[in-house]
């Protein structure tokens, strides 16, 4: 999956890549990490101290001394559309951040995700995470450019208290204070962290390579 992600974000032509992970998973990546990705460890090592995925992204701007416009990705996105694309349609917005979306199929999936409305500019003017009754099918995915003027903020959102994992959450917070757009992409989307999707996945794989699917994920 990792090295499925590096292929779409060297499409983008990144200055730099970064790697965030814990204390457990550290070495495994620091091991599989190519000369031009950096690996940061973030020193947590249970679900008791980690700093969630914003704590996470602010750990990383600091370390890093990140002072760009910063395209994320979380790692259980697997999709087929082009993030070279992606950022070359975010740079046509001026000084605004991203979040790239995708018409979900079945509103019950949506309930997971932040569920977002658009204005006849692309604009975000609602941001629901997690909604129990979604007024859209255009779901959130953990797929974002932050303008450098907005990654600035991140910080005050987590100063403010607010809550530091669900990276949708800080796109919820922004779009009240800053032009947020919504990317709408096509062809396929799949988030593995969820296990019956990730049985989907790894079943599409499996159909591709002429094997035949299984009724149940096993490594």
């Amino acid at each position: 999956m990792v090295d499925h992600l590096l292929e779409r974000i060297r499409e983008a032509d990144p200055l730099e890549v970064h790697v965030v992970t814990n204390s457990k998973f550290a070495d495994a990546f620091s091991e599989w990490a190519p000369a031009d990705v950096v690996v940061h460890d973030d020193g947590t090592t249970s679900e008791d101290d980690r700093l969630g995925a914003i704590g996470d992204l602010r750990f990383v701007v600091e370390q890093a001394g990140i002072d760009d416009d910063l395209l994320v990705v979380a790692g259980d996105n697997l999709f087929d559309y082009s993030l070279g694309e992606y950022v070359r349609w975010w740079r046509s917005k001026g000084v605004a951040s991203a979040v790239a979306l995708y018409e979900h199929p079945d509103l019950e999936l949506v309930k997971q995700y932040g569920v977002v409305s658009l204005d006849d500019h692309e604009r975000v003017v609602s941001f629901v995470e997690k909604p129990a009754d979604p007024k859209s099918n255009l779901a959130a995915t953990a797929c974002y450019v932050f303008h450098r003027e907005h990654l600035k903020l991140v910080g005050t959102y987590l100063d403010e208290g607010n809550v530091p994992d669900q990276p949708g959450r800080f796109v919820e917070w922004l779009h009240r204070r800053a032009p947020v757009y919504g990317y709408r992409f096509g062809g396929e989307w799949l988030d593995i962290g969820d296990r019956a999707q990730l049985l989907e996945a790894d079943n599409r794989a499996r159909v591709r390579a002429g094997l035949s699917p299984r009724d149940r994920y096993v490594v």
